[in-house]
C-alpha cells in the first residue's frame, strides 16, 4: 500500500520560508499529478498547488507568487516552497494525487506563521 510521508514543516514568523517535502512509496507516483492541500482549523482542506505528470503547475490565487511546487519522479518525491509566509498559511500541509485523492492521506506537516 503506498504511504504518504509529508515533513519539513514548522513554526516561522511572517515573511520567512520553509519547505515541505512529500515522499510516496509505490512505482506509480510519476504518472500521476500530485496536488499539496493545507486545512487549517475549522475549515475544509483545500487545494495550494498541483503539479501534473508532465510538470503542469496550478497555483491557488492565495500563494501565487510566493510557493512553488516541484517534483523528483526518481525520488517518488514532491516538493512545496514557501516564501513570504502569512500567519494566513498557518495549517496542516498534506500531498496526495490531484483531483482524486488516490492514496489514503498521510499525518500532514504543521506549519504555524506566527510572531
Amino acid at each position: 500500500q503506498v504511504q504518504l510521508v509529508e515533513s519539513g514543516g514548522g513554526l516561522v514568523q511572517p515573511g520567512g520560508s520553509l519547505r515541505l517535502s512529500c515522499a510516496a512509496s509505490g512505482s506509480s507516483f510519476s504518472s500521476y499529478a500530485m496536488g499539496w492541500y493545507r486545512q487549517a482549523p475549522e475549515k475544509q482542506r483545500e487545494l495550494v498547488a498541483r503539479i501534473s505528470s508532465s510538470g503542469f503547475i496550478y497555483y491557488a490565487g492565495s500563494v501565487k507568487g510566493r510557493f512553488t511546487i516541484s517534483r523528483d519522479n526518481a525520488k517518488n518525491t514532491v516538493y512545496l516552497q514557501m516564501n513570504s509566509l502569512k500567519p494566513e498559511d498557518t495549517a496542516v500541509y498534506y500531498c496526495n494525487t490531484h483531483p482524486v485523492a488516490v492514496y489514503s492521506w498521510g499525518q500532514g506537516t504543521q506549519v504555524t506563521v506566527s510572531s
